[in-house]
């Protein structure tokens, strides 16, 4: 495997030919204007203020999708100004056929692709990689997020303060921004250069992209395509301070006994804490919490975990562990803050000096979570019912396009019996503009709790292992190749990330070659073949799977990807391995505005029983979508269905289990600051308890209903009042009340 990889190194440095049409398109960034203003300014979507006068309109604008930087179909005109304060974004879109531009109310960051909205994309650090995106759409309905292009990813979970405005008119719509230097990070230079993307989304038969800068198909990068803005001077220097307590008061209702005895009214509880950000540098920030209290996070979608070998994985959304998420976005997930379950206080430093960037938090955590216990085939979890204390920091120098890193985190158990210690490096390297190698190596000491009560492994025992991520990518406008090597030690655990499986190797390789048709339904078709072998410390197979597949995207703004799977998979303790082949896909489709985010996702075929060690025939089914019979109405539905047919010598393929999810949640926005949100979540799992091997209930079930009003100065003043009810199936399967809660919250931000 080891040779395998390093003649692949050496291809790569061998073949790094350059894409000449991209290289030109990407020299081809200009600088945007961009002028102080001392005239008055108010955000309400008409650009008719003082102080818009002399700013130099922007009207050079680029459509990146579906086409190749052709000139924008639709005019659109950009304005860039600033004060001592404030950097504001003016936009003028114009649209043919007004009656056609979709704008939902909403909540915050609830605006998807299926929708009309733009804005302004800066990358004030200047460094390409990465930028914060402040979107809104033509009620004025804000979206915020990170992009960083070193993990390809965008996260809307961050918020900031910042203001918006938008206005319906007779030829399209407006749009005012304005942004608090104090919500920005930037070097302490003056005058500042920083990377800027003017941006609109026009969502018709496809789903137009337009952008002041260009962004040529098959670009590895998003934010390094950015123009430039030069010349900002006297910005302010730092000094921000946002002291944000809150009080909640709850209620809530348990049986007295088992499941089915009469709900026991608790007492009326009450609870107070604070969370503090202060920026004593404009490119440093520090957080503090004190008994930080998440109510206002929704619900998470409930996962299907019938028939899963490795735990299930859910996002972060707890505002405190936002700042610089990026920094925590590492090729090895070894920080994953959901581990901090319920925290008593948190301190976290973020910042830039110089070309590196760190962070570093610390954290009490009094547990009531639970821990992942990893293997080679599969994962189980232990309560985690002892208080610790976390720390994790990250250290990232940049070079150029490209960068190097170092990550350590630590866990120590309250009483100093346990611990979990993770540290080592991390890189990127960009040789050219269309190549990219990632690769992260770490260590790992581990001393287990005194619990084998709760885990057989929770002994004592002292552990220590490697952990190694080595990957490549090669990206042009029509081919493209993605290759990487794994290797896990046994005895590798990271209890503050998300590392459900060690004690293997795997070797994963996937090219594609893409087509770009100009006219039809199809716009981009992209075929591709996934080859990945994954064994374990002794060389025995894990999981191979040969598959081919395309993915295509389409009229009514459709995206749709399919593969058949020819695969072997262990299944049990014996090293045996079963065959699997199984057809999977998604689709997508927005077709209209009161139609969007339909989609349809899963696998069908020949699957293997984990659980039994055998072969059967089943499928996972996953449907969605979202109506808006008006447009301060929204209901979403989703839905999902797994099942398992088994092979039982002497019975006809008798049905294993069938696992169901039912959630439907109906928002009604009264404004840009206040909705009313229902969720409705049914979970069954139906076994037949003959087929198994262990003893397992014959059924299981939940049903849970919720009720939010909430009303939002901006993300931290906030007032939530809700209302929770369980209901559980009991061991005779009848329905009873496992519980409710009333509750409601007042948050404010006090800002200086």
């Amino acid at each position: 495997m080891r040779s395998r990889l390093g003649l692949a190194l050496v291809a790569l440095v061998s073949f790094t030919g350059l894409d000449a049409a991209r290289a030109a398109d990407l020299d081809a960034r200009v600088a945007l204007p961009v002028s102080r203003t001392s005239g008055t300014m108010r955000v309400d979507g008409v650009l008719d203020d003082d102080g818009w006068k002399g700013a130099t309109p922007i009207d050079t604008w680029y459509e990146s999708n579906p086409g190749d930087n052709l000139p924008a179909k639709v005019g659109n005109v950009g304005y860039v100004v600033y004060d001592e304060r404030f950097f504001y974004v003016g936009l003028v879109f114009e649209d043919p056929a007004p009656g056609s531009i979709r704008a939902p109310f909403a909540d915050r960051d609830n605006v998807s692709s299926a929708t009309d909205y733009g804005g302004v994309i800066l990358d004030t650090r200047n460094d390409g990689k990465t930028a914060v995106q402040f979107l809104a759409n033509p009620r004025g309905i804000q979206y915020d997020a990170i992009s960083d292009d070193s993990t390809d990813k965008e996260d809307n979970a961050p918020d900031f303060f910042w203001d918006s405005a938008a206005q319906l008119t007779k030829t399209g719509w407006t749009l005012e921004i304005r942004i608090p230097f104090s919500s920005l990070r930037y070097a302490k230079a003056d005058p500042k250069t920083w990377g800027i993307m003017l941006y609109r989304n026009y969502p018709r038969d496809f789903r137009y992209r337009f952008s002041t800068n260009r962004i040529p198909h098959g670009s590895p990068c998003f934010v390094c395509t950015s123009n430039k803005i030069e010349g900002l001077t006297g910005l302010p220097s730092g000094g921000h301070l946002v002291l944000a307590p809150y009080v909640n008061g709850r209620q809530s209702a348990v049986p007295e006994g088992d499941l089915g005895t009469p709900l026991d009214n608790g007492p009326l509880d009450g609870d107070v804490g604070l969370d503090v950000k202060w920026t004593p540098l404009a490119d440093t920030a520090i957080d503090g919490t004190v008994n930080p209290d998440f109510s206002q996070v929704e619900s998470d979608v409930a996962l299907i975990g019938a028939n899963e070998r490795f735990a299930l994985f859910y996002p972060e959304k707890r505002p405190f562990f936002l700042e610089g998420l990026d920094l925590f976005s590492t090729p090895i997930q070894a920080l994953y803050t959901r581990t901090i379950t319920s925290p008593r206080f948190g301190l976290r430093g973020t910042g830039r000096v110089g070309s590196s960037s760190f962070t570093a938090l610390v954290a009490q955590d009094r547990g009531g979570g639970s821990v992942i216990l990893p293997g080679p085939n599969e994962s189980s979890l232990a309560d985690q019912e002892s208080r610790s204390l976390v720390a994790v920091s990250r250290v990232r120098h940049d070079l150029g396009t490209s960068f190097v890193s170092v990550l350590a985190s630590d866990r120590e158990e309250s009483g100093g019996n346990a611990y979990n210690r993770v540290a080592g490096p991390d890189f990127q390297w960009r040789p050219n503009d269309i190549d990219r190698i990632t690769g992260q190596f770490l260590m790992s000491w581990s001393r287990t709790p005194q619990r084998p009560d709760l885990a057989d492994e929770w002994d004592g025992r002292s552990l220590h292992g490697h952990a190694l991520d080595v990957y490549w990518l090669r990206n042009t406008k029509t081919y493209d190749l993605a290759a990487e090597y794994r290797d896990f030690g046994d005895g590798f655990r990271a209890d503050n990330g998300f590392v459900p499986q060690v004690g293997y190797r795997q070797t994963y390789v996937e090219p594609g070659y893409t087509f770009w048709p100009k006219q039809g339904l199809v716009r981009r078709l992209r075929t591709y073949l996934i080859l990945d072998r994954e064994v374990d410390r002794d060389g025995d197979l894990l999981t191979r799977i040969v598959s081919p597949g395309f993915g295509l995207d389409a009229r009514w703004n459709s995206f749709a990807r399919v593969r058949w799977a020819f695969s072997r998979v262990r299944a049990g303790d014996a090293k045996q391995t079963l065959p699997r082949s199984q057809l999977i896909f998604t689709v997508q489709t927005s077709p209209a505005s009161f139609l969007t985010d339909v989609a349809i996702e899963g696998t069908v075929g020949r699957e293997v029983d984990f659980e039994n060690v055998r072969e059967g025939r089943g499928g996972d089914l996953k449907v969605g979508g979202s109506v808006r019979p008006t447009d301060h109405l929204e209901l979403r539905v989703d839905t999902g269905r797994r099942w398992l047919n088994v092979d039982v010598p002497g019975r006809a393929a008798p049905r294993l289990f069938t696992a169901r999810v039912e959630r439907l949640k109906a928002t009604y926005t009264f404004t840009a600051r206040s909705f009313l949100r229902v969720i409705a979540q049914h979970v069954d799992t139906t076994r037949d308890p003959s087929l198994y091997t262990d003893v397992v209930a014959r059924r299981e079930g939940s049903v849970d209903v919720s009720a939010l009003f909430a009303y939002k100065l901006n993300w931290q003043t906030v007032l939530f009042a809700g209302y929770g009810d369980n209901r559980a199936r009991d061991d005779d399967e009848r329905w009873q009340r496992g519980g409710r809660e009333f509750f409601v919250k007042l948050s404010y931000a006090f800002q200086r």
